[in-house]
């Protein structure tokens, strides 16, 4: 659940990049940085890991209308892939409101893929989080290269929710905004279905 500061009018909501190592995470969060204005967000950080980096940072959106008379601030992460980093990435998925799983198209990486989407999975239901029902976004990146997962295939074997999904080429800006317009997008509906359960209609 999104945290509320009924204070300063805001609601934080976490969204986090998720998929197999070196697949484009960090590609689309350097990316997204870099296209919000600089009064809109924070410095991106990162802690660095071998080979791999864990990113954060958070931003006003200006372009999404007020929840319920709230300001809607996004609190940005990307976690690292590699199997012995599991234990950063369930301590990151903590209070997660909407996921990006970014996909490697690379033909020889779809078991990577698909052991990533188990692992993210088997988290989930360790934090007591409802797979079938938070907010999730799929990104098929790396499109330009020559032996790549066909689409049809990537949404038969990973995209089991029939959730929104986009081809990108990260390194190229291509599908990185969609991907995340459309991810922020589901985070806002969901959360504007709970208030609307707990307090009542509320503007959307």
């Amino acid at each position: 659940m999104p945290i509320i500061n009924y204070r300063t009018r805001e609601i934080n909501c976490k969204i986090v990049y998720v998929g197999p190592s070196l697949g484009g995470k960090t590609t689309n969060i350097q990316a997204i940085h870099g296209l919000i204005p600089g009064h809109n967000k924070t410095n991106l950080q990162s802690i660095d890991t071998e080979g791999d980096r864990t990113l954060f940072f958070d931003y006003f959106s200006l372009d999404l209308e007020d929840i319920a008379g709230f300001k809607a601030k996004f609190l940005i992460y990307g976690v690292p892939g590699q199997p012995y980093y599991r234990s950063t990435r369930k301590m990151v998925l903590n209070g997660v409101d909407g996921l990006v799983f970014v996909a490697d198209s690379d033909k020889s990486r779809l078991q990577d893929n698909l052991e990533s989407l188990d692992d993210l999975k088997s988290m989930l239901v360790e934090y007591g989080y409802d797979y079938d029902s938070i907010p999730l976004v799929f990104q098929y990146n790396k499109r330009d290269l020559f032996f790549i997962t066909p689409v049809e295939e990537f949404e038969e074997v990973l995209n089991d929710r029939g959730c929104r999904s986009f081809e990108a080429i990260a390194v190229q800006y291509k599908g990185v905004a969609e991907t995340f317009r459309a991810v922020c997008r589901e985070v806002v509906l969901k959360l504007n279905e709970t208030l609307t359960r707990q307090y009542g209609a509320y503007r959307t």
